[in-house]
Parts: C-alpha cells; structure tokens; sequence
C-alpha cells in the first residue's frame, strides 16, 4: 500500500465511506521488474528510481529493503517534499532531504504518473517504482515492490544472500502481515481518519488488540518469526517507529505508548540499529508531514518538538 491523494482532493476526504469509516483505494501499477532477460522490466543495475516519502511508512519499506540488500547503488531514489499539498506530494526543495526531481525534472508526482498513463485519474501515491529506460511506472505497491527488491537483484545487491521471505517462513510471514496490516500498518489510519465516534472506537480496539498480540510475540522470540529478521518486521516496524511521536497524539491511537511495551521496545531498537536502517529514519520528515498536511485534524499546522523517540532507541 501507499500514502496517498488522489488526483483531485485528498485521502482522508476521498476514501470515506458511507458509516464514517477509512477505506483506503487500492494500487493501480504492478508490473514486476525480473531476472528474466526477455521480461519487460528486466533487471538491471542503474535502470530503476524509487519515489519514496521520508514521511511514509509504506515507502519506508522499500527503504529499508534497499539498505539491508546493498542496493543502494543500483536503484536511485528522490524524495518527495513531506508536505502532502493539494496537488498532491511536490518535488520542491525548500525542506532538508527533499531531493527535487532528478529524472524528469517534473514538479509534482503527479506528472510521473501521468507521463505513464495519460488518462489516469486514481490515487497519486509512494513509493513508485519507475522504469527509466522505458520511462514509465513499474509498480506503487509497497508489497510488491519490497519483494522484488528481495530477489530480483540479487545479481548486483552487496548482500544477496540476505533473503526477508524465505521460502521456509513464507506462510508465517503472510499470516503476520494479513492481520498486522489491516490491524496496526492500516489500522493507524483508521483511527485517525475515522469521521465517526463509534468507527474510531471499534477501530483502536481493533489496533490495540493486535499490538498486544505482537507484544505477547516478542516476549518469547526475537523477531516476528523467530530468530531471524523478515519483511514481516520491517512492515511492521515502520508503523511502530512512527506510532509515539504521530500515531498516539495526531491520530488518537492514545490507550498506551509503545515505550511502554517492553519486549516491543526492545524489537524496535534491534530494527533500527541494524546497518543502514538509521538513514532511513527521518523524524523531522515524519512529524511535518502529518501534524503540517493533516489540517482537518490539527488546523493551525503546528509541527511538535517532540517526542525524541529516536534518542530513546
């Protein structure tokens, strides 16, 4: 999935359904980049850019799969600016670590997506996958995307022998992840989108449950699914290490921290210590993202200082 806005208007107004409840649309590209070297999107080194969001728990994985893969030099990567306008997610540069455009020198994502298909009138999201030989989107799932990176380029990545969905673990990993993302990846959402009392309700018990669940996970293992790390974690943790410092207060998921879940703690800190997750990590991307383009939830755009979840790691 994806952070979102659609072509005219925005998510948080667009994908409400009649009761008041969040319902987030569904990803349009996904096409698939392979080894194959008759496949369409065949891999190769230097052919394929990542448009991601800092501030995006969705392109945050792809992130994070780029850095314990080593494939930092072979997929390129430019980053959006955290504020989430109406035009959707610009290339402006005037915020530290927003990259511009560097492929086609366009403004907004918006132009990206309409360069691959002229009439399409969806959902402008991140992470994009993008083909710059044949100048078109490959993909914007996050789920599909992160799985490419996982074993499609393996050929040139410093660290091929690093596999995040084992064929051994891969019915674990697809339980976790069919309730961990409705639950607690989505569920944050749900929360704080929700335009109804008894939708939010139902929705942050939803979430809370699940959390506990996984607390309940994690005091008698390592990792999700036992010793080893696994895309199931790092889904998880980039709901996780945003949830403290914008999930609790700006989306109302308040019952309880997650510093003061020990053993869920403890797991996030091993996450984000691991070598090139810290430089995935932009806090200051996260906060002004939320707190400043959210403005039916906090109307006068007032950034916190704080929580320095980072430092408590």
């Amino acid at each position: 999935m994806a952070e979102s806005l659609k072509t005219t208007g925005n998510t948080w107004s667009n994908e409400i359904s009649s009761d008041g409840a969040f319902v987030r649309s569904s990803t349009s590209f996904r096409g698939t980049v392979s080894q194959d070297p008759n496949h369409r999107h065949t891999a190769e080194a230097g052919r394929y850019h990542l448009y991601v969001s800092l501030a995006c728990p969705w392109a945050h994985r792809t992130l994070m799969l780029r850095a314990l893969k080593g494939l930092e030099d072979v997929i390129n990567v430019d980053v959006v600016h955290p504020y989430l306008t109406d035009k959707g997610w610009s290339f402006d540069t005037d915020f530290i670590g927003a990259t511009g455009d560097r492929v086609n020198a366009y403004t907004h994502l918006q132009q990206v997506y309409r360069a691959a298909s002229a009439d399409y009138t969806g959902v402008i999201t991140v992470p994009v996958l993008f083909d710059k030989k044949l100048g078109t989107i490959v993909n914007n799932e996050s789920a599909d995307i992160i799985r490419m990176l996982n074993t499609e380029f393996n050929a040139f990545a410093s660290h091929p022998e690093l596999d995040l969905y084992p064929s051994h673990l891969r019915n674990k990993i697809d339980e976790l992840n069919a309730w961990i993302y409705p639950s607690i990846n989505n569920g944050v959402y749900r929360s704080g989108f929700a335009q109804s009392q008894q939708v939010h309700e139902t929705t942050v018990d939803e979430l809370f449950d699940a959390l506990d669940r996984v607390e309940q996970i994690l005091q008698s293992q390592h990792y999700l699914c036992g010793d080893v790390v696994t895309e199931a974690d790092l889904r998880l943790f980039a709901t996780l290490i945003r949830f403290d410092a914008v999930y609790h207060t700006h989306f109302k998921c308040n019952r309880k921290l997650i510093s003061q879940y020990p053993a869920m703690h403890k797991y996030m800190s091993s996450i984000y210590r691991m070598p090139g997750i810290a430089a995935t990590t932009d806090m200051e991307h996260i906060r002004f993202h939320y707190f400043y383009s959210h403005r039916h939830i906090n109307p006068t755009g007032i950034v916190p200082r704080g929580p320095d979840v980072l430092g408590a790691l």
